[in-house]
């Protein structure tokens, strides 16, 4: 069963989304602030993290960076609000491997984890 961790500052989206996870079969935790994420991605080592890119006090990209320099690290897909290519272009050159704008359409959310983990 793969395992997501849901990283967001807003407790009505993370609420949403891990309630959507484990109705597709994924065992989840989530995280409201880079701290908590850095804490459950040493603990839980998540095979995929969805990602806020605007969290309080720090921006998303920071745990991103963190991610990637893991050995064997989870699958990221980013999620945010932020229309701006600019974003997407340094989000990708970080390495992410999936980029999503909010509102998400929960189909394609879907589709990609599935796509991502080979689900």
């Amino acid at each position: 069963m793969p395992h997501l961790l849901i990283t967001d500052d807003e407790p009505t989206i993370r609420e949403l989304l891990a309630e959507i996870a484990v109705g597709e079969g994924y065992t989840v935790a989530v995280a409201a602030n880079i701290r908590q994420a850095r804490i459950e991605i040493e603990r839980q080592r998540p095979d995929m993290v969805l990602l806020d890119m605007m969290l309080p006090k720090r921006s998303g990209f920071l745990v991103l960076e963190k991610i990637k320099t893991l050995q064997n690290p989870p699958r990221v897909v980013m999620v945010t609000a932020n229309e701006g290519k600019r974003h997407q272009q340094y989000a990708e050159a970080l390495g992410v491997d999936g980029y999503l704008l909010k509102p998400a359409r929960l189909e394609r959310l879907i589709t990609l984890s599935r796509d991502l983990l080979g689900a």
